[in-house]
């Protein structure tokens, strides 16, 4: 990573970590926004926060010095979607309109693709926009919207058209107060606070044609599939810094001696590898080279034998509230899109047998 990024992002974390902690934890997206950490990972601001990067570094950060895992991932998701969706795909004015907006915590973006029932699979997404005059009219459901509750508008994945049986998709920039939209939050897990999510109802919500994100791309391909790998490839920052910040808690509350300081010290070891995996596999999303499945499948791994490791020879794992909490988070998160996980492993073990052939 350039240190001009690490240490651009370096300023804005010793705003936030200046601010009092009960403050933080009472009004957590409103202390980040008075750091500044909301211009992490945009254009338009600082070039070296201008990168995935940046917003690994701030969410390692976080967790490595929280433990909250939904403050961290609230927090990267927010700057994804920004980056990735508005930065990367919107037009001039589309840009001009948000980014700024959302870089100075004015406005808060969320994407809404997955729907009751259907997950994320396009076969089975059934919102659909429809063109009338200048406008799209917008009908359907959708699900699990991370962050949806604190949202001030929604980027909405919805068919466009179906060509020879195969559904094309557009996105959509759709602004909380429009009516037919309904907000209901889900049910959210305490462990993961203050990260949250909610459903939308969409019935006959009109938008303009210059709500389309991404003119005529098919969105699906183009947007939705590329950010489930973004987001895995930066969450692995998250790992990172949370396994970090365990293993502090876990030495803070156990008696020394020789086999806890053997122990300890493999696994800061192990989470060592995890950084620097980390680290290369965020940088791969800047420098546009092709990625490295195994790399984030090794990550996962690895960090799911420290955890086991953690639970079974650290009481303090199960006794402590804070702890207990965390790992309770964790295993939240680390069962998230378990199953294109497994195929992508599957996937990956399978070209062994095909390397043998060649």
């Amino acid at each position: 990573m350039p240190q001009a990024t690490s240490e651009a992002v370096a300023e804005h974390l010793l705003r936030w970590r200046a601010i009092g902690a009960d403050e933080r934890r009472n009004d957590p997206f409103g202390a980040m926004r008075r750091a500044g950490l909301f211009r992490i990972g945009l254009p338009g601001a600082i070039e070296s926060l201008d990168s995935f990067s940046a917003i690994a570094t701030a969410e390692q950060a976080i967790a490595a010095a929280t433990g909250e895992l939904g403050l961290a991932t609230a927090f990267a998701g927010r700057q994804l979607i920004a980056r990735f969706f508005i930065a990367g795909f919107a037009n001039e004015a589309q840009r001009g309109d948000l980014l700024s907006r959302i870089a100075a915590g004015t406005c808060w973006a969320a994407v809404a693709i997955s729907e009751p029932g259907a997950g994320a699979h396009p076969k089975l997404l059934k919102t659909a926009a429809e063109p009338r005059g200048g406008d799209y009219v917008i009908n359907g459901r959708k699900a699990w919207i991370t962050n949806g509750p604190v949202a001030d508008v929604f980027l909405v994945l919805a068919i466009v058209a179906i060509n020879d049986g195969r559904k094309r998709y557009g996105l959509f920039a759709v602004p909380r107060e429009t009516p037919g939209l309904t907000m209901t939050p889900m049910p959210s897990l305490d462990v993961l606070a203050p990260a949250s999510h909610c459903e939308l109802a969409l019935d006959d919500c009109v938008v303009p044609a210059s709500a389309r994100i991404g003119g005529d791309v098919d969105a699906y391909p183009a947007m939705a599939l590329p950010f489930r790998d973004i987001e895995d490839t930066v969450g692995t920052a998250t790992t990172a810094g949370f396994l970090a910040w365990l293993l502090r808690a876990i030495a803070s509350q156990i008696e020394p001696s020789q086999d806890h300081a053997l122990r300890l010290g493999r696994l800061e070891g192990q989470v060592s590898l995890i950084e620097t995996a980390s680290r290369a596999a965020v940088l791969s999303l800047d420098d546009r080279t092709a990625p490295v499945p195994a790399r984030l499948i090794g990550i996962r791994a690895l960090a799911s034998n420290i955890v086991d490791e953690i639970r079974a020879h650290f009481a303090v794992a199960r006794t402590d509230d804070g702890v207990s909490r965390a790992l309770a988070a964790y295993d939240v998160l680390a069962n998230v899109a378990r199953e294109p996980r497994k195929q992508r492993q599957i996937t990956l073990g399978q070209s062994l047998w095909s390397a043998r052939h060649e």
